[in-house]
């Protein structure tokens, strides 16, 4: 079952700038053997003596890939340390052929794989914002270049008692804001991403829109079953696909990695026949979360059963003194067999 809402932009403020900047030149010291002389030297000697100033630094294109925006970066030597160790994110072609490369025993060796994908800039969370972190990641998409400021988002999250230090407990409150905040259009998936909406979901995914799923999270961030103990979010922006045969025209075969092939850019191609839903290991999710700035790519099935067991509220986050706002019916209202699709 699906629902759907639709809110315009704001328009961004940009700071006014300063036009000023006019700094008076100081000439330094005269030289000692000029000292006391009755004739001072011109202006041009001046000038002579003052120092070039120092080189502009390179443009931004000259200076490589920007590195991923790290939320509470300046409060963590750690994160920051790590930042420079894992230089610049990878791109979601390259990631998930370094995946494929890495676990390609996980990969059915029988069949023939497409990607269909987009990229996201990195951004990780502070404290428990992984659904809104999750929503500015599909807003870079849907509100090129940039999307809407992460702290914008918890601004209106908050103001509109959605949320009370960022966390996201309601499915519904988060279509309310991403329609809200991104203008773009919503509709709310409920009952699962198996049966009748597998194919809605695949589609969503194959047209290149983001798809928003909170699930439990495992100690390496892959989806697990604790009941929602563990629920996170993490935004879908590309699906991989095990097919029998690839259509004919309007996809390429990657020249590294043979059975893999991708759409050809600006050539329209036939969308491939979904796989059934009972051929195991067939589909994955290419998905991103807030506590890594690396894509990741999930098994479909493994997805669909932890969306569908998000059941019970933490203990661990019941007694731990901090306030959340969770809707009426709890976790399982708000969140389990629930997903959020999002189209410009």
């Amino acid at each position: 079952m699906i629902s759907s809402y639709s809110s315009p932009l704001e328009p961004p403020i940009h700071p006014p700038g300063n036009p000023s900047g006019q700094v008076p030149i100081i000439p330094p010291p005269l030289p000692p053997h000029l000292q006391g002389s009755a004739s001072l030297p011109s202006s041009s000697s001046l000038q002579a003596l003052i120092p070039p100033p120092p080189p502009l630094p390179p443009p931004p294109s000259a200076m490589g890939a920007a590195p991923p925006h790290v939320f509470g970066l300046e409060k963590s030597q750690l994160l920051k340390q790590a930042l420079e160790k894992a230089g610049p994110p990878a791109g979601s072609r390259e990631d998930t052929k370094r995946l494929l490369k890495l676990h390609k025993d996980r990969f059915r060796s029988d069949l023939r794989w497409i990607l269909f994908c987009a990229d996201l800039p990195s951004l990780i969370q502070e404290g428990p914002q992984c659904g809104l972190v999750a929503l500015w990641m599909a807003g870079t998409v849907l509100v090129p270049p940039s999307g809407i400021p992460l702290e914008r988002l918890v601004q209106m999250a908050m103001e509109r008692g959605y949320t009370a230090q960022g966390e996201m407990f309601s499915v519904a409150d988060m279509g309310r804001l991403a329609e809200e905040a991104l203008g773009c259009e919503v509709e709310l998936l409920r009952g699962g991403l198996g049966g009748p909406n597998r194919d809605r979901v695949l589609q969503h995914l194959v047209a290149g829109h983001p798809l928003l799923v909170p699930y439990d999270e495992d100690f390496n961030h892959e989806p697990c079953q604790r009941k929602g103990h563990k629920a996170h979010w993490a935004v879908s922006i590309g699906v991989l696909l095990g097919v029998q045969c690839v259509p004919s025209s309007g996809y390429a075969e990657d020249a590294e990695l043979p059975g893999l092939f991708h759409p050809v850019p600006g050539m329209p191609c036939q969308p491939p026949p979904l796989p059934e839903e009972d051929l195991q290991g067939a589909v994955y999710l290419l998905a991103k979360q807030g506590k890594s700035w690396h894509y990741q790519l999930w098994d479909y099935n493994q997805v669909r059963d932890s969306n569908l067991q998000l059941t019970d509220f933490s203990p661990s986050r019941a007694t731990g003194g901090q306030t959340y706002v969770v809707p009426a019916g709890g976790v399982r209202a708000g969140l389990c067999g629930q997903a959020v699709l999002l189209r410009p």
